[in-house]
C-alpha cells in the first residue's frame, strides 16, 4: 500500500478500525496464478496475530488454497469523492483538482483452510458473540438445534489467517489547509449520503488533533 506520511493511521487506531468494519476482501492467488477474492466476515485477534473467518464449502476459492499460502485481507473503510468546488483555495488561485479519501487496512501474511467440524463451529461461535455481544439479548449458536447446527457447519470450513504485516491509510485530506479541509467535510455533509456523512465523521475526528 502507498502510504505518504501524511496519510498514516494511528496505530492506535487500526484494531478498532479493523473491528468496527468486521469484513475484509480475503485475496490469493490460485495454483494458476489467477488472483481469488471472497469478502467475508472477520474476527482479528486482540493480539494482532490471527485472523479467523469461514467460507462456503460450495465456493471453490478455498480449495485454491494451500496450508500457509500468501494471502492479502483488505478492510474497507468510508470512502467518497472530493470535489474541488470544496476547496477555499478554489476561489484563491483555481490550482485544485478532485481526489477520493478513504480508510483501509491490509493485512499480509498467510492463510490455512480448516475443515475440522470443531474448529469450524469455535470459529462460528467467537464470530457470532462478537456481532451479537451488544445486543440486549444476544443469540447464540446453541440457541439452534444441534442437528440444524451441525448440518450447516458441514457448508463451510474455516479459515485462520497469521498476520505478519499491517499497514494502514487514512487517506483525509491531511496535506490541504485547515481551511480547505473545513471545506471539504461541509461538501460532504451536503453530498446528504451515508457514506459521505462516514467520511466528514472520520476528517472531524483527525482534525479535532490538529
Amino acid at each position: 500500500m502507498y502510504i505518504p506520511h501524511f496519510n498514516t493511521m494511528d496505530q492506535a487506531d487500526v484494531h478498532a478500525f479493523v473491528t468496527a468494519i468486521a469484513s475484509a476482501e480475503i485475496i490469493t492467488v490460485g495454483r494458476d496464478g489467477t488472483p481469488l477474492a471472497t469478502l467475508l466476515p472477520i474476527l482479528w485477534g486482540e493480539d494482532g496475530g490471527t485472523v479467523i473467518a469461514h467460507m462456503a464449502r460450495a465456493n471453490s476459492h478455498w480449495r485454491e488454497i494451500d496450508p500457509d499460502s500468501a494471502c492479502l485481507a483488505i478492510v474497507a473503510g468510508p470512502q467518497a469523492y472530493i470535489s474541488p468546488n470544496w476547496y477555499a483555495t478554489k476561489a484563491e488561485h483555481g490550482r485544485v483538482v478532485p481526489t477520493w479519501n478513504y480508510s483501509a487496512v491490509h493485512l499480509i501474511g498467510t492463510i490455512t483452510v480448516h475443515d475440522d467440524p470443531e474448529w469450524v463451529r469455535q470459529a462460528v461461535t467467537d464470530l457470532t458473540e462478537r456481532h451479537e455481544l451488544p445486543r440486549e439479548a444476544p443469540w447464540a449458536v446453541s440457541d439452534a438445534p444441534e442437528t440444524y447446527v451441525d448440518k450447516n457447519l458441514k457448508a463451510i470450513v474455516g479459515l485462520e489467517m497469521r498476520v505478519e504485516r499491517v499497514e494502514a491509510k487514512a487517506k483525509l485530506s491531511q496535506n490541504r489547509s485547515e481551511a480547505d479541509q473545513d471545506g471539504v467535510i461541509v461538501g460532504l455533509r451536503a453530498d446528504g449520503t451515508g457514506r459521505e456523512a462516514d467520511v466528514a465523521d472520520a476528517m472531524e475526528r483527525q482534525t479535532t488533533n490538529r
